[in-house]
C-alpha cells in the first residue's frame, strides 16, 4: 500500500490562492505522503498544459510519485453530438492523464435529478459504451480508467457493481472512496466490503452523520435519503474507519490510498491528521 493525499484536500487553499497547484504538491511531500492524486479543480491541463510539466517536477522535487488523476464527467441524458462531445473531452483528459505519465483514471459518469433504481437501469447501457470507448482508447496507454461511487446517481456499492460489470473491459474498475456511500445512506462498512474486489484506486474519506430528523444546524449537506452529512478529518467523523480499513487491508488490495479531506477545519492540519490517522492506523491493523 502506497498513502498519499488527493490535491482536493487542500482545494481551499488552493482557491484563496494561498497554494499555488505545485506548491499543494510541495505540501503533499513534504508531511510524508508517497504520492499525490491530482484534481484539476479550479484549473485545466488540457487548457494549460504547460502544467503538467510543473506538477512533474514538483512531484519529482518531492520523490513522490503521482497516483490518480479524477476528473468531472456525465452522459446521462445526452444523445447524439452532446453525448459525442462529452465522449471526445473525457479522451482530451485520458491525453493530459498519459502526459502526467499516470496510469490511473477516475472519471465521473453520470448525474441526473431522477436518481432511481428505473432511470438508473434505462440509463444503464448507454452510460457502459461511453466508458467502453473511453477505456478502451485510455489502454493504448496502459491507463486503468473508473467510476467513483460518487454523485449521487451511481453512488451505491450495487450500481458501481452493475456499471462495471455492463462495461466488462479489464481496465475500467472502481475508485472506492469508503465515505462516500453515506451519501447514498448506505452502510460504509457494508459497501466497502462488497466493492473492495472492484477497487482500481481507494479514497480514505470521514463524514459527521446526523438523522434527518435532527437538523445540526449550518455547514451540513443532505443525503438522497434527506439525512444530514458533514465532512470531518479522517478518523473523527462516524464511520467505523478501523473496520473499514481492517477490510481493505484483508482484501490484499496493495495499491494507492489517497486521503480526502472536506471538512471546516483548516485545510492543511486537517488533511495531516488524517493522513497521520491511516499511516498509523494500517500499520497497526
Amino acid at each position: 500500500m502506497k498513502l498519499g493525499i488527493s490535491t482536493y484536500s487542500l482545494h481551499k487553499a488552493f482557491s484563496s490562492g494561498e497554494l499555488t497547484i505545485t506548491e499543494v504538491i510541495d505540501y503533499i511531500a513534504s508531511i510524508g505522503a508517497e504520492h499525490a492524486e491530482i484534481v484539476p479543480l479550479g484549473f485545466s491541463l488540457t487548457e494549460n498544459p504547460q502544467l503538467i510539466e510543473e506538477i512533474k517536477e514538483a512531484a519529482r522535487r518531492g520523490g513522490i510519485e503521482l497516483s490518480n488523476y479524477a476528473i468531472g464527467a456525465n452522459f446521462a441524458g445526452l444523445t447524439g453530438e452532446a453525448y459525442e462531445n462529452e465522449i471526445a473531452r473525457v479522451k482530451r483528459e485520458v491525453d493530459a492523464c498519459a502526459s502526467l505519465g499516470i496510469k490511473l483514471m477516475r472519471h465521473d459518469v453520470a448525474s441526473s435529478k431522477d436518481l432511481s433504481i428505473g432511470n438508473f437501469l434505462t440509463e444503464l447501457p448507454r452510460l457502459a459504451e461511453a466508458c467502453q470507448e473511453i477505456a478502451d482508447y485510455a489502454k493504448k496507454y496502459g491507463i486503468t480508467t473508473s467510476v467513483e461511487n460518487h454523485g449521487y446517481f451511481i453512488q451505491h456499492s450495487d450500481r458501481v457493481q452493475a456499471l462495471v460489470q455492463a462495461v466488462g473491459r479489464d481496465n475500467f474498475r472502481t475508485t472506492l472512496d469508503v465515505g462516500n456511500f453515506l451519501c447514498a445512506d448506505e452502510n460504509p462498512v457494508a459497501a466497502v466490503r462488497n466493492n473492495i474486489t472492484y477497487a482500481s484506486m481507494v479514497h480514505v474519506k470521514d463524514f459527521y452523520t446526523r438523522p434527518s430528523y435532527r437538523y445540526p444546524g449550518e455547514g451540513w449537506f443532505k443525503s438522497s435519503g434527506g439525512n444530514y452529512l458533514r465532512g470531518a478529518i479522517v478518523g473523527q467523523g462516524d464511520i467505523d474507519m478501523p473496520e473499514v480499513l481492517r477490510i481493505v487491508k484483508e482484501s490484499g488490495y496493495d495499491g494507492y490510498i489517497s486521503i480526502e479531506f472536506e471538512g471546516m477545519e483548516e485545510c492543511k492540519a486537517g488533511t495531516k491528521m488524517g493522513f497521520n490517522y491511516v499511516q498509523k492506523l494500517w500499520a497497526e491493523l
